[in-house]
């Protein structure tokens, strides 16, 4: 991709009116590899009014079969450039190549066609009343594009997660202003691309780059003529937004931060839930919103998994790209920093490091990258900051327990409630404490483990509202219910 990164408003590629730019850099090495135009406040506007103008153009008189066909056509076309977007996925965040190939990637079409499918077999609702008079009438239900939604994406899976939003809302007929996090802008824009390639109308999809305040973050969230927006990110970007969008009223839908808790029972398979539990604290160097950082072990096997999730935790390999087991970099210096403090701070609150703590020795050209080791602690309190606050690295601190009721109190103590993760072989066990649990999704013996179908979303700080199948129609759709009196 060219190292000149443009926003795409109303079908075209635009420089920023203001002619504005910011650094792109790439994680893994620490060098900038372009430059990003900023959008103004009219570039942001030009940009809704596009979407407006398309609701009322060709896109707004599509049959759902016709929204269908340029939709998957849109799920093939990412396919078929797979190799475009996964360079311009690696180039921005610095992730594992088999990571973004095997997850990114694929997900980012497979969100376009999964919704593709669910708009095309969604019942209707209908029902037959009695009438005062002793007659009848029929109600039923047609559902409506909402009209204008700004989708704010964050930077851990750029691709997947900003095509989770648009593509149900593209689906039930809707128009999008995408802006991307300013880590990583280019699969965004690239989308504009495969956009113009299907024959997608004008102003359908559109890209706007900056950041929050002051810019074109704000720029979106303020603007009136926007109907809902979607976010995934941290919780206090989110009650930020919300301010923004109680302003008329409007809809929001967010997957916010997240604290996420597994426990692992004595009855355990050892081999499962460390292989699991492994991919849960270090996949993606722990910048995943499902990601664990709290661990639950009772005492009888505590010490082994302890050893055996340290081991795995020591066998990834920062920095060194072309091995299997290496682990990429953070998205930033100032996240790295972040992390660094996070490291620090668990010591000072008497933190055993069994392993990691600190920067790795990168021995390769990687060296001026933003890498982290791989860290598990011992001895922390459960009240302690570092198990309370997320850090969003690869880390996890690991606590004994002894009872059942005791280890759910402990999981549920967090203002956050995204997900959790249950390791035993008792299956009665297995439901009666995943039910218990107060988050959006639980996982039993493993984790990340996702059905497109199925309802996703938080609770608490972590989240409003669920996506996914049908209940991403809930948010991307307005419905009118119908009365005839027969």
């Amino acid at each position: 991709m060219d190292d000149t990164i443009l926003n795409f408003i109303g079908g075209s590629y635009r420089q920023g009116s203001e002619r504005k730019t910011f650094p792109n850099f790439n994680p893994a090495t620490g060098e900038q590899i372009g430059l990003v135009q900023e959008a103004s406040a009219d570039d942001v506007a030009d940009a809704v009014a596009a979407a407006k103008k398309a609701l009322q153009g060709p896109w707004g008189k599509m049959t759902t079969a016709e929204r269908v066909k340029l939709i998957s056509a849109v799920a093939t076309e990412i396919e078929r450039r797979s190799d475009d977007f996964l360079e311009a996925e690696v180039a921005d965040t610095g992730k594992p190549r088999g990571v973004a190939s095997h997850i990114d990637i694929p997900r980012g079409a497979a969100n376009f066609r999964m919704f593709a499918d669910v708009i095309s077999t969604i019942p209707g609702e209908a029902f037959t009343t009695d009438t005062p008079d002793g007659g009848q009438a029929n109600n039923y239900t047609v559902r409506k594009p909402k009209g204008v939604i700004a989708v704010i994406c964050p930077w851990n899976f750029p691709l997947l997660l900003m095509t989770w939003k648009v593509g149900p809302a593209l689906a039930c007929g809707n128009t999008v202003v995408v802006k991307p996090s300013e880590e990583t802008p280019r699969t965004a824009t690239l989308l504009g691309e495969v956009m113009n390639a299907v024959g997608m109308p004008e102003g359908v999809y559109n890209v706007v780059h900056g950041f929050g305040p002051n810019s074109a973050g704000e720029f979106l969230t303020s603007n009136s003529e926007v109907d809902a927006i979607t976010f995934t990110g941290e919780t206090g970007t989110g009650q930020a937004i919300m301010q923004k969008a109680a302003m008329g009223v409007r809809d929001v839908s967010f997957e916010l931060g997240g604290k996420n808790p597994a426990i692992v029972f004595a009855d355990a398979d050892l081999d499962k839930a460390v292989e699991g539990l492994s991919r849960a604290v270090f996949l993606n160097t722990g910048q995943v919103c499902l990601g664990t950082e709290r661990v639950y072990v009772e005492r009888p096997i505590y010490e082994e998994f302890v050893e055996r999730l340290a081991a795995a935790g020591k066998g990834f390999k920062p920095g060194v790209i072309d091995d299997p087991t290496y682990l990429g970099p953070l998205i930033s210096a100032e996240h790295r920093d972040k992390v660094l403090g996070y490291y620090s701070r668990a010591v000072d609150e008497g933190a055993t490091v069994v392993t990691g703590g600190g920067v790795p020795k990168v021995e390769n050209a990687q060296a001026d990258g933003f890498f982290v080791e791989p860290t598990v602690w011992t001895g922390l309190s459960h009240d302690s900051t570092v198990m309370r606050e997320e850090i969003f690295g690869p880390c996890c601190g690991v606590i004994p327990f002894d009872a059942e009721d005791e280890v759910i109190a402990l999981a549920n103590d967090s203002p956050y409630g995204l997900c959790a993760s249950i390791w035993t072989e008792n299956m009665s066990r297995g439901h009666r404490v995943a039910a218990s649990m107060d988050v959006g999704v639980c996982w039993v013996n493993s984790w990340f483990l996702r059905d497109l179908r199925t309802a996703f979303g938080g609770s608490g700080h972590s989240g409003i509202g669920r996506e996914g199948g049908v209940h991403s129609l809930e948010f991307y759709t307005e419905l009118t219910n119908i009365c005839v009196k027969l």
